[in-house]
């Protein structure tokens, strides 16, 4: 069975937030070990361009550490956009290859160059600005929907 993990900076803050994570972790239990690597959030009220790339390498820095070592999907808004079925594909295709796959989810302030340097694919849930912390929710509902696409389940329409 493979191993997927949401490696991502911070934690869960809202209730509602961490039911909707329980609840696909409970639902991706059935297709893979799935798990979420937190790191930590750098602490910052940074206002300049040179504050923030700070705060994004440290950050990256707890990510790539916290890597499985494995297939490595960053997700990111200046990726490139696909639909679930080309994720599914992506997912399926790099599942031949592995045993562990990692989708990285940034900070506030976003991504280091490192962090997208190491990723074997880099995805965008679209052009609009979303909340680190609901991106990783969304991400696991991505994830669930790729394996019930590649697993001929209807959930996906």
């Amino acid at each position: 069975m493979i191993s997927v993990s949401v490696v991502c900076v911070g934690r869960l803050k809202e209730g509602y937030l961490r039911e909707a994570e329980a609840e696909y972790s409970k639902r991706l239990s059935r297709f893979c070990r799935f798990s979420v690597k937190e790191v930590a959030e750098q602490r910052s009220d940074a206002k300049s361009a040179a504050e923030i790339d700070a705060v994004k390498r440290a950050e990256g820095e707890r990510l790539i550490a916290a890597l499985g070592g494995g297939y490595t999907v960053v997700l990111d808004g200046r990726g490139r956009q696909a639909t679930s079925e080309e994720l599914a594909a992506a997912l399926e295709n790099a599942a031949q290859k592995t045993s562990h796959i990692d989708f990285v989810v940034g900070g506030s302030y976003g991504l280091s160059d490192a962090v997208r340097e190491r990723a074997d694919i880099v995805v965008s849930f679209g052009r609009i600005t979303f909340p680190h912390q609901l991106i990783r929710i969304v991400a696991e509902e991505q994830i669930y929907r790729a394996f019930t696409i590649n697993n001929n389940i209807a959930y996906h329409k």
